[in-house]
């Protein structure tokens, strides 16, 4: 949830270098190997994007499987939706607040979800490197 806020993009870039150099000392096989497992797993950005337009429901935690998150997200959502008919003042002030927490994520979508592959390829990757 707030990942967002302390991920820097030049430290995703050298994560995504630093895994594009141990890919290069897997044979042609165990590459194969991995980019088969990868590309199925791999998520685009611009789908979480899509879905964070809709932050307040979570869709976009889900997606990364951030299951705390997207679940924190949507009983918060469900909450703020149902203080609107009891005490809406209340109501709109957790949906500002949840919208505001989550808004972070909406800009840096790119860096996010890179962030996402490049540990998808690192825990990919090291069965592979164990087979050396």
């Amino acid at each position: 949830m707030f990942e967002a806020w302390h991920l820097r993009s030049e430290k995703v870039t050298e994560q995504d270098e630093a895994l594009r150099l141990a890919l290069r000392n897997l044979s042609d096989e165990q590459r194969g190997l991995f980019y088969k497992q990868y590309t199925t797993q791999l998520k685009d950005p611009d789908t979480y994007a899509t879905l964070n337009w809709f932050f307040i429901s979570g869709l976009h935690n889900f997606y990364l499987k951030e299951w705390l998150a997207g679940a924190l997200d949507l009983l918060l959502m469900l909450i703020g939706c149902l203080l609107l008919f009891i005490i809406p003042l209340l109501g709109v002030a957790l949906l500002i607040l949840v919208s505001l927490i989550e808004l972070p994520a909406l800009f840096r979508s790119q860096i996010i979800v890179a962030d996402y592959n490049n540990k998808l390829g690192w825990r990919l990757l090291k069965p592979l490197q164990n087979m050396l």
